[in-house]
């Protein structure tokens, strides 16, 4: 009875197959060693934080698993929930009232030709590479010499001036990639400039302006130096109050917030993901 003969498929050959395997033989290579630790150094402390706000006691010992701390954060944080609050009406509006100014001022530098463009451009990006308290510091001198009263309406204007520059930057960035040849076929179509605004250039935008509004937002939530400076009696807002906790030792109800904070966090950037996914392939 004659032999049976196996045919083996050769083996890929070429440079990357020789990475390939090069790689499958290294599998804890140097690169992958450093991923994995910056990894545990940047969530290590979140699950920590997670960890420690089902704990029955307020130190770092464990006593027992126990949701007291985020029963005394829904039914007993009055004042927490009112600063939170207040961040949520200051990054909501200032967001909104920058993108809208940002917006239209991108639109504008890059339609438009005039002889301060440049300086415009300049100026706009000073609140973003200026040091936060220099910022804070300015404002709060400004505000002072023009009389107005520090609350919620300054900080209102305080955020909307450092959101600025970014909402720029992303309509900017969107702007550089603009084919300006279907302007020229509205124009050639009867398009008013109103109507090319409205109806071309804003849409193709659309992707830049709410990434430009959910930076704005993200920025206005957590700021906490310019914030400071330009605060007054009754308009504290969510990093202010958890300042003010903190400086005497880490409450578990701040533990237990920040929990939720990155629950929902999570939960708003997988449902955004996919929102931007959607607006980008119109």
């Amino acid at each position: 009875m004659s032999g049976v003969i196996a045919f083996r498929k050769p083996a890929p050959s070429g440079e990357a197959a020789r990475h390939a395997r090069r790689a499958y033989r290294s599998r804890f290579s140097f690169s992958q060693t450093i991923f994995i630790a910056t990894i545990v150094f940047l969530f290590l402390p979140l699950f920590v934080l997670v960890l420690y706000s089902f704990n029955e006691s307020k130190g770092m010992g464990w006593t027992g698993f126990s949701l007291v701390w985020y029963e005394q954060l829904f039914f007993h944080s009055r004042d927490l929930w009112r600063a939170f609050w207040n961040s949520i009406l200051i990054a909501l509006s200032s967001a909104a009232c920058s993108t809208v100014l940002g917006t239209f001022g991108a639109i504008g530098v890059n339609w438009y030709r005039f002889k301060a463009r440049g300086y415009i451009q300049a100026i706009s990006f000073l609140p973003m590479i200026l040091p936060e308290i220099v910022v804070g510091v300015s404002l709060s001198i400004f505000f002072a010499g023009i009389k107005l009263k520090l609350g919620l309406l300054t900080i209102f204007i305080a955020h909307t001036t450092f959101n600025l520059p970014f909402v720029f930057l992303m309509v900017m960035a969107r702007l550089d990639e603009f084919d300006f040849s279907i302007i020229e076929a509205a124009k050639d179509l009867g398009a008013s400039e109103l109507q090319t605004l409205l109806r071309v250039i804003i849409p193709v935008c659309m992707p830049g302006i709410v990434s430009g509004f959910l930076t704005a937002v993200t920025i206005s939530l957590e700021d906490f130096v310019i914030t400071f400076f330009v605060s007054g009696p009754g308009s504290t807002t969510l990093p202010l109050y958890i300042y003010s906790s903190i400086r005497f030792g880490v409450s578990p109800v701040i533990n237990a917030l920040s929990v939720v904070m990155i629950f929902g966090t999570v939960v708003l950037t997988y449902l955004l993901r996919n929102f931007l996914k959607y607006i980008a392939a119109k």
